[in-house]
C-alpha cells in the first residue's frame, strides 16, 4: 500500500471503533505489512515530517491495530513495532499540551493535552502478551494511535481551543489558523 490508501476526514469510518483482533492469520499480517508500506510512503512524500505511527483505521481496516516506528530520529530505519489489541493500563505523569499532526488529517497541527507517562498492553504478531511502559513522545503516540481505534482523532481533543490549531507552512514552521474561518465550521473535520 502507499500514502494513497491512508484515509482522511471527512470519511466517517475514522470515527469508529476498531474491532479486537481474534486469531492473528495472514490477512491480519498483510495488513500490517501494508501499514508499514503506506507510511514509509506517506513520509517520502512530506519535506519536513516523519511518519512514526499509524493504526489499522487509517487504511481503512476497522481492526485493533497500531504500528510505530522504532527510531522516529532515522528516516532510513522502516522497522515498526506491532501493537495488536493494544490498550492504554494506566495513565501517569502530568498532562503536557505539545503539537501533533496526523496522517489522516491533512495539513493540520494542533496543540494536544497528553499524560507524560502510559503503560500499555498489547499482542505481538505471535499473540503473546507484551507490557511497555512508554514517557514522553512515544506516551503521546500511543494515546493519538489508540485513540485511533476508539474512533476518536487529535482534533476531537482540542474541538473547543481557538489558539490550539495550526498549519505546517512550506518552510517546515507551524503556523497558527484563524478558528473562526478554518476551524470551527470545517466541514471536512466535523
Amino acid at each position: 500500500m502507499t500514502k494513497d490508501d491512508i484515509i482522511t476526514l471527512p470519511n466517517p469510518h475514522l470515527r469508529k471503533r476498531s474491532q479486537k483482533v481474534g486469531l492473528i492469520t495472514d490477512d491480519v499480517k498483510t495488513i500490517i505489512k501494508d501499514m508499514q508500506g503506506a507510511t514509509i510512503s506517506w513520509e517520502e512524500s512530506r519535506a519536513h515530517e516523519v511518519g512514526v505511527a499509524l493504526a489499522a483505521v487509517q487504511i481503512d481496516s476497522l481492526l485493533r491495530i497500531v504500528v510505530i516506528r522504532n527510531n522516529f530520529e532515522n528516516k532510513e530505519d522502516h522497522t515498526f513495532t506491532v501493537f495488536i489489541n493494544p490498550i492504554i493500563t494506566k495513565y501517569e505523569g502530568a498532562i503536557e499540551e505539545d503539537y501533533e499532526g496526523c496522517l489522516s488529517i491533512k495539513d493540520i497541527y494542533g496543540k494536544v493535552p497528553r499524560h507524560t507517562k502510559v503503560k500499555v498492553k498489547a499482542l505481538d504478531v505471535k499473540g503473546r502478551e507484551f507490557r511497555v511502559t512508554a514517557e514522553g513522545f512515544l506516551a503521546r503516540i500511543f494515546q493519538h494511535e489508540i485513540d485511533h481505534t476508539n474512533g476518536i482523532v487529535f482534533i476531537d481533543h482540542i474541538k473547543n481551543n481557538a489558539d490550539a490549531f495550526f498549519r505546517l507552512g512550506e518552510d517546515g514552521k507551524l503556523e497558527q489558523l484563524n478558528y473562526d474561518k478554518e476551524i470551527r465550521e470545517n466541514s471536512i473535520l466535523w
